[in-house]
């Protein structure tokens, strides 16, 4: 089974795709952050694949940043759009 969603769908201001964008990626930093840290913990497992992801995640951030800049400096509304697919894997 699999089903999309539309998360983002539409024309946002510089600040406001910056708020949305940013609030998404530092929401992911935190679950990464949370849940390696916690798994660390309570079975000492390697946490190198979320210190990774969170290091691609603060990259992105900063490509986003610099994207948005522009778009403000050049007074222009940004479309953002980004699907969801969810899909069942039975092991």
């Amino acid at each position: 089974m699999k089903a999309n969603f539309k998360l983002i769908n539409g024309v946002f201001n510089p600040s406001e795709a910056q708020k949305v964008l940013m609030d998404l990626i530092n929401t992911k930093i935190k679950y990464h952050s949370l849940d390696s840290f916690s798994n660390h913990i309570r079975f000492n497992t390697d946490i190198s694949s979320s210190k990774n992801r969170i290091e691609e995640l603060n990259k992105m951030a900063e490509s986003i940043k610099k994207l948005i800049e522009i778009a403000e400096q050049n007074n222009i509304q940004l479309q953002l759009t980004s699907d969801i697919s969810i899909e069942f894997i039975i092991s």
